[in-house]
């Protein structure tokens, strides 16, 4: 008789992560955030990357920061520093 193989524990469900900001998140909708708050100057002075400072664009940061995740743990740093500034000043979302 083979041993069986362990049990795999399921997904985590969101109920399971209410105080996880980046839970559900895509990094489109993260960049795309980024973008929008700071630009891509400032975003480039904060992260220098070359996606984000030599002609840059969504597409060409998510094939970046899907392949590198050093540089994807920097882009989810200042989003969610991002986050806490938006809380701060009272213009973000509430937390639940």
């Amino acid at each position: 008789m083979t041993p069986s193989a362990p049990a795999v524990p399921p997904a985590t469900p969101a109920a399971e992560q209410p105080r996880n900001p980046l839970h559900g998140l895509t990094l489109e909708a993260i960049v795309t955030a980024l973008a929008q708050h700071y630009g891509w100057d400032e975003l480039g002075q904060r992260i220098p990357l070359r996606c984000f400072t030599a002609d840059p664009s969504v597409k060409s940061s998510l094939k970046f920061l899907r392949k590198t995740p050093w540089a994807r743990e920097k882009v989810e740093g200042l989003y969610l520093f991002m986050l806490r500034e938006r809380r701060r000043a009272g213009t973000g979302p509430k937390a639940p």
